[in-house]
């Protein structure tokens, strides 16, 4: 059988779309049938619709495909602020427009890094903000002591140094992948988890959803640009 471009698009959206499924699925299902904190419910949106950025690499999904996806997402989410379409994500105790930036943070840095055929930059954001942000807030609610305050937020030591060691996982991870073992990744990592740290202490309104994955991968990327000789 031959394949065509039609087929081959068809076979790189089904399994990215069927993921978000799962995982909304997986939300709802937790929600319905447990006692979980509405704070679980959203995290493990928050982190299981972020991994979706690696099947669109892996499958390297084209950019209108999830630049589109990504347009689509955010007008449900503005709408969720009208009408109770997602009562169970966007409801976090505060004022927030997270969800809406978490959203246009992913068309944006697809749009962008894919255009430059260099799509480990986008993954590296969209995780850090998955991973890092989300077990950043759960550390930080569930077993944060020793707290401070930043710009009128409150916050703790101990989601912030969450933030900080999972985000220079995630960028060691990727940067090993697709420039190796050499002192300039580990460098990068460093300076990447300081800033996505940075970016995550000062939010408001859940602009931290912009910020913190446009930030990590526009640095990494530019520091990658100054420090590595082609």
């Amino acid at each position: 059988m031959i394949s065509t471009p039609s087929t081959t698009l068809w076979l790189q959206i089904v399994p990215a779309a069927s993921w978000v499924f799962i995982v909304i699925f997986t939300a709802w299902t937790v929600s319905r049938f447990t006692n979980s904190k509405p704070e679980i419910i959203r995290k493990i949106v928050h982190i299981g619709t972020g991994n979706v950025i690696l099947l669109a690499w892996w499958l390297e999904i084209p950019a209108f495909v999830a630049i589109t996806a990504s347009v689509f997402a955010s007008i449900i989410t503005l709408l969720s602020y009208i009408f109770p379409l997602l009562p169970g994500i966007n409801s976090v105790g505060r004022k927030s427009f997270g969800t809406f930036f978490y959203a246009v943070s992913i068309g944006i840095l697809v749009g962008w890094f894919w255009d430059l055929k260099q799509p480990q930059y986008a993954v590296l954001g969209i995780l850090i903000m998955a991973w890092g942000d989300g077990l950043a807030a759960l550390i930080g609610q569930s077993l944060g002591k020793h707290k401070y305050t930043l710009l009128g937020r409150q916050k703790s030591w101990e989601g912030s140094l969450t933030m900080t060691f999972v985000s220079y996982l995630v960028s060691i991870l990727i940067l090993l992948t697709t420039q190796g073992n050499i002192w300039q990744t580990w460098v990068i990592s460093l300076g990447v988890a300081v800033i996505a740290t940075g970016l995550e202490s000062v939010s408001f309104l859940g602009i931290d959803n912009l910020t913190v994955p446009l930030g990590s991968a526009a640095l990494a990327y530019m520091l990658t640009e100054l420090l590595i000789v082609n």
